[in-house]
């Protein structure tokens, strides 16, 4: 299957436009689109529904998202993976690497993991 996007509500919607427009085939969702989660949802759910439905978050919530990860997991519960976008990168950077993942990731490389971009300097 093919990586997936669930783009956190605090994310600017530039980042999904971008990303579609760049990789029309590329499923780049945000919460609040029909079919995700609901605007205002709490962190702990759409954990649950990016387990369900196979997305990987991407957010800028680097304070409480690790403990709402570690707590989830804590349940026996799994996730394909969180991306946590950098004030450091540009939009574009972010959008460069946001695809790169996606066109040269393995299925599951980011299971129950948080990715801090950019992945590598």
């Amino acid at each position: 299957m093919a990586l997936r996007y669930l783009m956190d509500e605090n994310v600017d919607p530039l980042y999904q436009k971008q990303l579609r427009r760049l990789n029309p085939d590329l499923v780049v969702w945000a919460v609040g689109d029909p079919g995700a989660p609901a605007k205002g949802t709490l962190d702990p759910e759409i954990l649950h529904w990016c387990e369900e439905h196979t997305f990987i978050l991407v957010t800028n919530n680097r304070a409480s998202m690790p403990l709402h990860l570690a707590d989830h997991i804590a349940h026996d519960r799994h996730i394909p993976g969180i991306f946590i976008l950098s004030s450091d990168l540009s939009v574009g950077q972010s959008l460069d690497e946001l695809q790169l993942i996606a066109e040269a990731s393995l299925e599951g490389e980011y299971q129950d993991q948080m990715i801090y971009l950019p992945t590598l300097r």
